[in-house]
């Protein structure tokens, strides 16, 4: 099966209408239409049930789609890590760091200082995202390696090395009766009255449902959070970035966070071997 093949399938498949596909694809729809029907002849079976008036996916269409997917986005990323290889030849080569913004800033700041140090050290650029797409840049080859948090990130498919592990804590506007306390538990959080839980988005960008303020960034929800308009849970190195406005109260049945090193299994970087040893003697 070829590439071309299967971004024409791909395209027809999320728009369900040819023209449209063609049109997305810069192509005329005679050619696009020929070239699904030899990919159906190829593999034995309709992928898609055609009316007047509709094109719908039958079940080997679903599972193309989802396979295709996938392949088409290992063939981007395989694009991507070759131009970077090249680019490291040609140019002065660097690392790309992923990781959320606002976690594990201490230790991302002990580990650029620690291995820039090192004899060899490249510059190392770092990317700031939102919270779960460390995992996509790194996966698409956007990026060299990545911090991820376990058990928020999916390390699947990733070598890894453990760095820490913290608890986590109750973030709370400051006064509240709550701070009083030594420690809560998550039933304590779940049932404050005016105080809900953040909602953070999905992969797609939506929303899940509930009472929930919709936040997009950690600096986001400590300001309602000081406005007594939501609660959080965050890891304990969270404290460092609170003021006085503020308070933190340790959760004894919060799960644990446990922050990685992750990169790709095929990388031959050896500034990755690198930068990846000298996090692992932090």
């Amino acid at each position: 099966m070829e590439t071309r093949e299967l971004r024409y399938f791909v395209a027809v498949a999320e728009e369900l209408h040819f023209g449209r596909a063609a049109q997305r694809l810069g192509i005329a729809q005679p050619p696009l239409s020929r070239a699904i029907q030899q990919l159906e002849r190829r593999l034995g079976g309709a992928l898609f049930d055609r009316s007047s008036r509709t094109v719908a996916l039958t079940e080997a269409g679903s599972v193309l789609l989802v396979e295709g997917r996938a392949a088409l986005d290992a063939v981007d990323a395989a694009e991507r890590r070759t131009r970077r290889a090249v680019a490291s030849v040609t140019s002065r080569p660097g690392l790309v760091l992923v990781t959320k913004a606002s976690a594990s800033s201490e230790l991302l700041a002990k580990l650029l200082d620690a291995y820039a140090a090192e004899p060899g050290a490249v510059p190392v650029d770092v990317i700031l995202c939102g919270p779960a797409e460390q995992e996509r840049l790194l996966r698409e080859g956007q990026a060299d390696v990545a911090l991820l948090h376990q058990p928020f990130d999916s390390t699947a498919g990733f070598h890894t090395e453990e760095l820490s592990r913290e608890g986590q804590v109750a973030v709370l506007p400051a006064g509240h009766p709550l701070t009083s306390r030594a420690h809560v538990h998550m039933a304590d959080i779940s049932a404050l009255p005016g105080l809900p839980l953040p909602r953070w988005p999905d992969p797609d960008g939506s929303y899940p449902p509930g009472p929930g303020p919709q936040v997009r960034d950690h600096a986001q929800l400590l300001q309602l959070v000081a406005l007594g308009r939501a609660c959080a849970v965050s890891p304990e190195s969270c404290r460092a970035q609170l003021h006085d406005d503020l308070a933190a109260v340790p959760v004894l049945d919060a799960p644990t966070v446990t922050t990685v090193i992750a990169w790709p299994p095929h990388s031959r970087s050896r500034a990755v071997a690198d930068l990846v040893r000298t996090a692992t003697r932090l």
